[in-house]
């Protein structure tokens, strides 16, 4: 098929704090690298400002969902996350996201792959990246989904529907293990870290071991060219030790500064996707953290001190506000188990129609 001629069928949406573009696999050529290369001329990359495309010249509205009905009987849909470069032409599959998963479930009732249930929808949806499983629940009053709500998230402006992400089967996403280097603690580059996987490989430093408050605002980070390669520098080495090779060319792990709170949350947080500093933090990203942070020895168990033990829910600031997580763990077991994991995001359908490629 000749995509240039007939365009592809596309919808657009915002899912949490990311912008995507959302396909069906039947949309979509079979072979990856033909697809990979019509996905890249629909963003516009590689162009800085991805002028001729779809792209929003960042990262987090660089980002495609392709989604097909599941022959599983537990699983509605699949759903295979593809982060795609901006200024560089690159297309990765190694990691998975929380964000543009929660435009997955109202994504498929729109296209008929999963029948909306009266007044709530609940989608089980297999990330195919990790191959864990997550389920959306989302309104759908009258059968159709309805993406005005008063749940507010920081970094989007307004208020939308809730969309209810619940976790299972994260632990070890794409390293294989919760504790990828088999230890809760470890030194990189004469720092200490903890590196944790729970739907998200992230290495977790506190913010003074690199010099910084770890309140700093995200344009002072990113005008600190040093910094910059420090991190990645550092998170190459961590990677290593994760079992994950050379990640030079790929957008995992993530590293993450902590430091104490300062604006009523619990942690405070200045995450780098890969190495450019976060607006604010990935969801599966806060679920890693949170879950390394509750595990004794672990960077930032200390700040954990103080949290109220009748409740499961951690509040993590981000450079543009506050995520709320969902984490328990039972860290009485060797290695460690994640009981369960979750978060609320929000999600809105910007467009539906016919997308053309450069």
């Amino acid at each position: 098929m000749d995509y240039d001629d007939t365009g592809v069928r596309c919808t657009m949406l915002r899912g949490g704090t990311s912008r995507g573009l959302f396909f069906t696999a039947a949309d979509l050529p079979a072979d990856s690298a033909v697809r990979d290369d019509l996905l890249l001329r629909l963003m516009g990359t590689p162009d800085p400002r991805q002028i001729d495309g779809l792209g929003g010249a960042t990262t987090l509205t660089s980002k495609v969902a392709v989604v097909w009905p599941s022959a599983d009987p537990d699983v509605d849909v699949e759903y295979l996350f593809l982060q795609l470069g901006v200024d560089e032409a690159t297309v990765s599959d190694r990691q998975n996201c929380g964000n543009i998963l929660s435009g997955v479930g109202p994504f498929a009732v729109e296209r008929g792959l999963v029948p909306a249930g009266d007044g709530e929808t609940s989608v089980r949806i297999r990330m195919v990246n990790s191959d864990s499983v997550a389920v959306a629940t989302f309104p759908t009053p009258g059968g159709s989904v309805e993406y005005r709500g008063d749940v507010a998230i920081a970094g989007v402006p307004g208020t939308a529907a809730p969309v209810v992400l619940a976790f299972t089967d994260t632990e070890g996403s794409a390293t294989g293990a919760l504790l990828p280097t088999g230890h809760v603690r470890d030194t990189v580059e004469g720092i200490e870290v903890t590196c944790v996987d729970n739907g998200m490989p992230v290495v977790l430093a506190m913010a003074e071991s690199f010099g910084l408050t770890g309140h700093e605002p995200h344009e002072e980070l990113a005008a600190d060219a040093a910094l910059l390669e420090r991190i990645d520098a550092f998170r190459r080495k961590a990677a290593e030790l994760m079992g994950m090779g050379d990640v030079s060319a790929a957008s995992v792990p993530k590293t993450v500064l902590l430091s104490a709170p300062r604006d009523g949350g619990q942690v405070c947080t200045r995450s780098f996707i890969p190495v450019q500093p976060h607006t604010s933090i990935g969801v599966l990203g806060a679920v890693s953290v949170v879950t390394g942070m509750l595990l004794p020895g672990a960077v930032g168990h200390e700040l954990t001190e103080d949290w109220p033990a009748d409740t499961s829910r951690v509040d993590v600031e981000h450079p543009t506000g506050h995520l709320v997580v969902d984490v328990v763990v039972d860290g009485s077991v060797t290695p460690p188990r994640v009981v369960r994991s979750g978060v609320v995001r929000t999600a809105r359908k910007l467009f539906d129609g016919t997308a053309f490629p450069r």
